[in-house]
């Protein structure tokens, strides 16, 4: 393990991941994943096997205890929980992804992660940043939140209100995203335990899919934290440089969550077609060319999903400089495969595959979900149109010589 920074705590003992257990883990999400979606509620049942399984912590850095782990573990890890429950894959998504932030560039105040890290040890510890606002919409396209931190004698008043946080209620730490009331304002994160008076959970989040998710809005109104809960904050203006290595490490676990539910779809297609023997047929529809040309067109779009996203990860974790426009075209690419492999599978179906009574019409909702998250198609498909319209000196000569 590598020794602590000076001033920094020792780390906490975090159990290690059990990554050979993902299997065990998927089936139990998927044993609760229809009940959940059908109530809504907070998955407290998933998360908590998650947890048991050492795999809410896989990316926390071994200079703080974890293990560690690469973009393309983190990619699996969560293809195998979407295949269980997306909403649980989403909920944990969030914490990993926090994780394997500070992992990258060490933003937390030592003290306050080392808390966290040492919760983390004990029990389920939830972290999601909380950035989009109803007026703002998502921050990826730009502006300043209205959310604002004002100074007290102690810390910090929070103000604000914000959508889409995923898992809300069982947040351990809401990282929220505010400006400051100072002269010169800044932006920046502040880490809010969950459960601390002034916050107020709406519980409006009745979307198509991921419905256990929780993604409610949450309202703040002078809620008060200390000093040292302020995690990172520049001075307000235009946007920085793109993190390449962050949008990579980010966008890829993302999209491969939603292969997961691409995979349980077409576990569920197999099995009805090897299951569904129509009696003018006399045999399963699994021997039949229409259905295996379907399966076959299912696995190559997933399949290729699946070589894009891991082995990009798989490239950023040896230290290649990914362009972020290569990630985000990775991301796209994924999840349109995806989403036509589902749709393909619900189509050869039918009304079977409409019926609430199987499983495929709740991948099929889960799924649609795939583009929502930041940054959204038309943002990416710009900022990758962008990077290729870049004139290379190549381009250049080749542009002189034409004229």
């Amino acid at each position: 393990m590598t020794p602590s920074r000076v001033g920094t705590p020792a780390p906490a003992r975090l159990p290690a991941p059990r990554l050979d257990a993902l299997p065990e883990v998927t089936s139990a999400l998927a044993t609760t994943a229809a009940d959940y979606d059908r109530s809504g509620d907070f998955p407290a049942e998933g998360i908590a096997a998650v947890h048991r399984a050492g795999l809410l912590t896989a990316s926390v850095a071994t200079e703080f205890g974890g293990p560690g782990i690469g973009v393309a573990d983190q990619s699996r890890l969560l293809a195998a929980l979407g295949e269980g429950d997306p909403s649980v894959a989403l909920i944990a998504a969030m914490t990993l992804l926090s994780h394997a932030k500070q992992a990258r560039g060490r933003y937390w105040p030592p003290e306050l992660y080392a808390a966290v890290v040492d919760e983390s040890a004990r029990r389920p510890t939830l972290l999601n940043a909380v950035r989009v606002e109803p007026d703002l919409g998502s921050p990826a396209r730009g502006g300043l939140p209205s959310t604002v931190a004002r100074r007290t004698a102690t810390g910090w008043s929070i103000s604000g209100h914000k959508r889409f946080a995923t898992g809300v209620e069982g947040l351990s730490y809401l990282l929220v995203w505010a400006r400051t009331d100072e002269p010169v304002p800044r932006v920046g994160t502040f880490a809010v335990p969950g459960g601390t008076p002034g916050i107020e959970i709406h519980r409006n989040w009745q979307q198509l899919g991921l419905r256990a998710s929780g993604s409610h809005d949450v309202v703040f109104t002078d809620v008060e934290i200390p000093h040292g809960h302020l995690v990172e904050a520049t001075e307000a203006g235009p946007s920085a440089e793109q993190d390449n290595l962050a949008v990579g490490a980010t966008a890829l676990p993302l999209a491969s969550l939603y292969l997961g539910v691409g995979r349980a779809a077409q576990k569920y297609f197999h099995r009805f077609a090897w299951e569904r023997v129509p009696a003018n047929l006399g045999r399963p529809v699994a021997t039949t060319e229409r259905f295996q040309q379907a399966a076959g067109e299912i696995e190559v779009l997933l399949s290729g999903a699946e070589e894009l996203l891991l082995g990009l990860a798989g490239r950023i974790d040896r230290g290649e400089q990914v362009p972020a426009s290569r990630a985000l075209g990775a991301r796209t690419l994924a999840d349109r495969q995806v989403v036509a492999a589902v749709q393909l599978a619900l189509r050869l179906l039918g009304n079977p595959g409409l019926s609430q009574h199987n499983p495929l019409e709740r991948h099929f909702r889960d799924v649609q979900s795939a583009g929502v998250h930041a940054p959204q198609e038309d943002v990416s498909l710009r900022t990758i149109g962008r990077a290729a319209l870049t004139p290379t000196e190549t381009s250049r000569e080749s542009a002189l010589t034409a004229h």
